[in-house]
Formats: C-alpha cells, sequence, structure tokens
C-alpha cells in the first residue's frame, strides 16, 4: 500500500511520518509538496504535525488555501484514507473535513509529554486492530490543542461513534477528554497527539503504531 505525506513550508513531523510507515511498517511512502495539484498514486494520505506557513493568523488557516487541498477534498470525499496530525488535525479543522476547532491549551503553554490516550471505537479504518478500551501511550507536542465544538456537535459525535480517542490525563482542556474524532463517513480522522513518535520502544512506546497498522490492514481489505 502506497502512503502519502503532504509537505506545508513549516511541516516538521513530515519526516517522522514518512519513516514510521516506510522504515517500521515497511510501507511505500511519498512526500507531496503543497503546490501539488494531484496526489499521485497513492492508498492514503497523510497531513503530519508541524507549523504549516509558521501558523500565522491561525493554525491551518492558510494551508487550507494550498493547491493540494483540492486533491485532499477529492481524494476524502472518494472514500480514500485521510489521517491528520496534530497540525494535520487544524489543517482538516480550517478545511471543513472535520467538525470543531482546535484552541489555545487550558493553560495556554505548549504541551510536550507522553500521553495515555483509550481506544472508544474500533469501527474504524484507523483503529480496526485495536480493542475496544485499550490504552495507548503517545506523546504529544502542541499549543493549540484544545478540542471544541458546541454541544449540539459533541452529541453528534458521541450519537456517531465519530469519537475515536479520548484523553485518559487530558493535558489541554479538550472538551469531553476528546483526542481524535471522525468524518461521517468514518474515512477521515484527525487527532492531534503523535503515533508516528511512538511506533519503536527505543523511542519509549510502540502504541501508536496500531492505528498505522489498521490503515494498511484497511487498504488491505479494501483491496482485496
Amino acid at each position: 500500500m502506497r502512503f502519502g505525506v503532504v509537505v506545508f513550508p513549516g511541516s516538521n513531523c513530515d519526516h517522522d511520518a514518512w519513516y514510521a510507515l516506510s522504515h517500521n511498517l515497511g510501507q511505500p511512502c511519498d512526500f507531496i509538496w503543497h503546490d501539488e495539484t494531484s496526489l499521485g498514486n497513492v492508498d492514503a494520505v497523510i497531513l503530519p504535525g508541524g507549523f504549516a506557513y509558521g501558523d500565522y493568523l491561525r493554525c491551518g488557516a492558510i494551508a487550507k488555501f494550498s493547491p493540494v487541498m483540492s486533491a485532499v477534498r477529492k481524494f476524502a470525499s472518494g472514500g480514500g484514507l485521510v489521517l491528520g496530525i496534530c497540525n494535520g488535525f487544524q489543517i482538516l479543522v480550517e478545511s471543513g473535513l472535520l467538525p470543531g476547532a482546535l484552541l489555545r491549551n487550558r493553560d495556554l503553554k505548549f504541551v510536550c509529554r507522553q500521553v495515555t490516550l483509550r481506544v472508544e471505537t474500533t469501527n474504524s479504518p484507523f483503529t480496526s486492530a485495536a480493542a475496544r478500551g485499550q490504552l495507548l501511550r503517545v506523546p504529544v507536542a502542541h499549543g493549540e490543542g484544545c478540542y471544541f465544538a458546541d454541544d449540539r456537535t459533541l452529541d453528534q459525535l458521541e450519537a456517531e461513534d465519530r469519537v475515536v480517542l479520548r484523553y485518559v490525563d487530558n493535558p489541554n482542556g479538550s472538551l469531553r477528554d476528546i483526542a481524535g474524532i471522525l468524518n461521517p463517513a468514518r474515512n477521515v480522522m484527525g487527532l492531534m497527539p503523535h503515533p508516528e513518535r511512538a511506533c519503536d520502544p527505543l523511542v519509549g512506546s510502540a502504541d501508536g503504531r496500531v492505528i498505522l497498522e489498521s490503515m494498511v490492514a484497511a487498504l488491505v481489505r479494501a483491496a482485496a
């Protein structure tokens, strides 16, 4: 299965995602520059963490206008798997591919540490290889990771089983401890923690692998 990692000016976790996919999981992986109007021959797309366009104006607010995002929207509307990590989550929200907003952390400080996540649903191509209730140790690194939405949106996410991950130890004040959500079609996911930084025991945890491995398994099933 071939993955594509979109690179925006200011992305700084693009190589982390590429390494996790190509070296830890052994999957072909290409970089896709933000000026591209096509994603090429990929089966899944990753929007990585970082500070796209320096996070000027608002996180993800400029990146949503990048030419590549038209291709990402088209890919997602056709059922393609799209995973947005940290800044990638912010870009998905700004682009309207996911609901809600990411606000400044509760204590107004940048948070960079390991957190514990709980898998809330396995009914997704991003967590199908996990177990419901499974705890994952994965790092966060963000200043604007507080997930916010109105009560109606939050209730809808809950009712439709679209809250994928919750914080056990909420580091940023996210409403209802939400760490990751799905779109209605369940093929687009955004999360603030970094699974690509937890794919090898040498870095302190390999718990993040289950998210990327779930994507690979979903693509294999779809191709069968």
